[in-house]
Order: C-alpha cells, then structure tokens, then sequence
C-alpha cells in the first residue's frame, strides 16, 4: 500500500521531521519536509501530497491556522496531527476541523506506521468516493436512477426503452424502493416531458371522495360541490398521470378506471359531458396483484391493461450493492442542503450502512443519511453518527474503550459535563444523545459525574 503515497511532514523540530523521514521511507513512502507552517503551505499548494503530517504547536503559524488553510485550497487533504499529551484537547479540536487523527508524543514509528496505514486507506475511500461520484453524475444524467446492481441497471435500461413510447406501465415493489422515481424518470425521459406529471396517492383517498379527485365534478353534483372540479385526469391531459398504490382501489373505481384506459374519456361526478383526454399512464403497487386477482380484491381486465410494461424493483436487502452510491447520493444532497462540507463515508459507516436490512428501503436509507448529516462535525460520515440514528442489531462494534476513538469521545463527554455543570440531560442534548446512552457510556468510560 505505501509504495508511491506521497507524504508531508510538517513540523519545526528536526529530530522529528527526521525520525519521521525515516520511518515513513524504510515502509515505502516518498517523503518531503517542512521546518514550517508557511513553508509547508506553499509546498501543499505546488505539489498534491496523499498524506500530510502536522504538528499542532509551531512557532509563527500554529497547526490550527495550517490545517484550516490546507482544508480551504484540499478538502480532501487527509492530515494527520501530532501533539505533545498536554495539548490533547487542541488535536480533538483538530479533528472537529477537519484532521483525520491525532497522534501524541512520544510515538512509536511502528505506531506512527499504524496509524498511517490507516490514514492511507482513507485517503483510497476518498478518491473511491469521488469515482463514485462521477458514476453517480452519469447515472442521474441519464435516467436519474441511481445504482450499480444489476437489477437496478435493468431497470434504468427498461426505463430508457420504454419510456418514449406511450405504453402503459406497471412498477411493483416494496414501500421505498422509489417507484415514483422511476416513474418520473418515465416521463421525464418521453415524448410528454413538458406536460404534467400528476400524482394520484391512491392509498390516501376516502372511496367517497376518489372518483371527484380522478375524474372531476361539477357544481351542485353532491352536498358541498359549490364549484365545478377538473379531476386528476383532466390535470394531466397531454403528459402523464401516476397512480400510486392503485391496488387500494376499490371494485366500483377499478371498472371506471378500466373504461378510461379503453376509451381514453372522463365524466365528471353529476355530469353526462364526455370530455376527452391524453394521457400516458403509470400505476405502481406494492401488493402482489397476481394475489389480489385470485382473492377478488382487484380485477383481472384492469390488471392486463396496466401492466403492458411490468418493472419490478428489488428491495435494498437483495441489491446491497446500491447502497454505497445512494449513501453518497444523499450525502451530497444532504450537505448541500445543511450547508455542511461532508465530502465522504468512512469505512466503518459504509459497512454499518451495508449490514442493514432496511425494510424501509430506499426511503429508510435517505432519512438515516441526512440523520448523520446533521450529527456529523468532521468532514467525514462516521460509525457514531449513524449510531445517533439508531441502527437496528447486526450494526458494527463500538471502538474498544482504550482505542483512540474512545478517547476521543470520552474527552468529549467530560468536557460537555463541564461545560453543563454536570446537568446530564443538558450534555445529553449537546452530545447528541438520549440521557439514557450517555449514562452507559458514562459508566463505559469510568467517569467521576458527582
């Protein structure tokens, strides 16, 4: 792994710049060195370094003010901070701007090489993330299905065939799995794209009222008709009308739809004027419709007229693949929305991320991304904000108490009990935490709370 990673040492004294020179090459690593924070920037902005090493307490420019300026010009500069064991509450503040980790004085190199190693792979997760994005711009380009399974590229390629043609289409799949999505890139990719694209929640309208919602009514038609009504229909007329969950129709609406399917003709409620319509339909459901057929709930002529296009989306338990491109899909839309530069995943997250069933699908995963959106204070997605979502048994261990993480958080616990006084539902709610968790892992960590 270490052969061709470049790496920075910045740092004022010489025996460590060297020590570190040292360790660093006998592994394989191409090394340069500064005797400055100012000489360590200018060479940061002439040549890309993989990894850069910083000591926190220099003369002149501090470590601080360095990092913060390496992070404006290289938000993906992976540094690595070195501090003496006094100042280790600086290299936790560090790392909330943005260092990868922290090392105190003394090491050792065979520890220094660690720590590396492990800075190294993240530096590899960074450029893999940015792969990814560029994937991910290509797949949203085209049919703004996001996905690297086959089954999911199946559907984009079903999506690009069909959706030209005006063809009735029928999308099955489990609540989540983005069934409206590919159904708007349908019509966003046809013929009909500058007309409307209507949305029909099926499963959310009283019978009474769902034949005045599809098809209209005009005024007098029924107590509190004081105003003639388009329907969902009429609203469409010239693009396409979206009839989510249409398995939740009832027998009387199902004959009536089957007719507009056939006739391509709307009555309003209390009317006898036949009013013409073009429309490209698409149903989805997350029933079996086969199994409704045989039990009578849904009619079998209504099922052959829908489902001239069948597209079934698998859940994100059998596409796991998918999961690291819609992580990052909602990274970036979640970032960009907080205003938060969070530029990747760590492996760690990545791999709670993928242990889960998601029975939520699609849906599930975006709301637990933009959950450690907002939890997150490094540039990173880390294990603890996904734990902050509270992901279900099968999620990765916690870092062991004495790992550098722990220390980590830990450190962060003290200072937030200080800060609040010892107030533990006030820490609770700064740390993020319910007062339940923070009790355990006051407990966890052996801390004096009185």
């Amino acid at each position: 792994m270490p052969n061709g990673v470049k790496v920075l040492v910045i740092d004022d004294e010489e025996s460590m710049r060297e020590g570190c020179r040292q360790a660093l090459e006998e592994d394989g690593y191409k090394v340069q060195t500064a005797v400055n924070g100012n000489q360590g920037l200018e060479m940061a902005r002439k040549e890309s370094f993989d990894l850069i090493i910083l000591d926190l307490r220099m003369p002149g420019i501090d470590g601080l003010n360095v990092l913060a300026q390496l992070k404006e010009f290289d938000p993906d500069a992976v540094v690595l901070v070195i501090t003496g064991y006094a100042s280790i509450e600086t290299a936790v503040d560090a790392m909330r701007r943005g260092a990868y980790d922290f090392l105190p004085k003394p090491f050792t190199p065979e520890t220094l090489l660690a720590i590396m190693r492990r800075a190294s792979d993240r530096r590899t997760l960074a450029l893999e993330n940015a792969c990814l994005r560029r994937e991910l711009d290509g797949l949203r380009k085209t049919t703004g299905i996001v996905g690297d399974s086959v089954a999911i590229k199946n559907v984009a390629e079903l999506v690009r065939k069909v959706a030209p043609s005006d063809s009735t289409v029928l999308i099955c799949g489990e609540t989540g799995v983005g069934k409206e999505l590919v159904a708007r890139a349908m019509h966003k990719h046809s013929q009909r794209r500058e007309k409307p694209f209507v949305v029909v929640d099926c499963g959310a309208l009283a019978e009474t009222l769902f034949e005045s919602e599809l098809f209209g009514h005009v005024k007098g038609a029924f107590t509190g008709a004081t105003e003639t009504k388009h329907g969902k229909f009429e609203l469409a007329d010239g693009g396409t009308i979206f009839l989510d969950e249409v398995a939740n129709v009832g027998p009387s609406i199902q004959a009536k739809l089957l007719r507009v399917i056939q006739e391509r003709q709307v009555i309003k409620v209390g009317s006898s004027q036949i009013v013409e319509i073009d429309v490209r339909i698409i149903a989805a459901t997350n029933k079996d419709l086969q199994e409704e057929m045989k039990e009578g709930r849904f009619k079998e002529d209504l099922f052959y007229r829908l489902s001239v296009i069948p597209i079934h989306i698998p859940p994100l338990r059998q596409r796991r693949e998918d999961i690291h491109l819609l992580a990052e899909h909602f990274l970036e839309k979640y970032s960009k929305r907080r205003k938060k530069n969070i530029n990747g995943i760590s492996a760690e997250a990545l791999h709670a991320l993928e242990s889960q069933d998601w029975p939520g699908n699609v849906r599930e995963l975006e709301n637990a991304v933009e959950r450690a959106v907002v939890m997150a204070d490094g540039e990173t997605i880390e294990l603890a904000d996904l734990l902050h979502y509270g992901l279900p048994a099968g999620q990765p261990p916690e870092p062991a108490a004495g790992g550098r993480l722990a220390e980590v958080e830990r450190l962060e616990i003290l200072r937030a009990l200080r800060q609040f006084n010892g107030h533990k539902s006030r820490a609770a709610s700064y740390l993020g935490i319910n007062r339940k968790t923070l009790r355990e892992k006051i407990r966890k960590y052996d801390i004096d709370d009185t």
